[in-house]
């Protein structure tokens, strides 16, 4: 018995962990993958450094079905990926956002700020 309650405690971390990954805290204010550049630069205010990462491949249209031709433009377009860093402090964490075009996709932490 003991050990399905350590093994669900260690789930809920762990599930609460993973949540806090997709999210970031400006103040009050809260950031989510999915978000965009403009969306953020508003909410954080300028990021602390922006690096161009290089791009990668994506689809340029939806996929809505095995037969649907309703656009016939390029199949794969080059995306730039960028990284910005927010340096809130020497107390804090780094938070280092991953972008594809205009879409934020992940939000790491690296060392304490400074």
């Amino acid at each position: 018995m003991h050990r399905l309650v350590v093994i669900a405690l260690l789930a809920v971390t762990a599930a609460g962990t993973a949540a806090a990954e997709d999210t970031l805290r400006c103040g009050s204010r809260l950031v989510s993958v999915g978000d965009g550049k403009d969306k953020i630069r508003a909410l954080c205010g300028e990021p602390s450094d922006v690096a161009f990462a290089g791009t990668i491949g994506r689809r340029g249209y939806p996929n809505t079905g095995q037969y649907d031709y309703s656009y016939f433009g390029p199949a794969w377009v080059e995306m730039p990926v960028e990284i910005w860093t927010y340096n809130f402090g020497s107390h804090k964490l780094l938070r280092k956002l991953r972008f594809v075009g205009d879409e934020l996709v992940e939000i790491s932490t690296a060392g304490y700020g400074y």
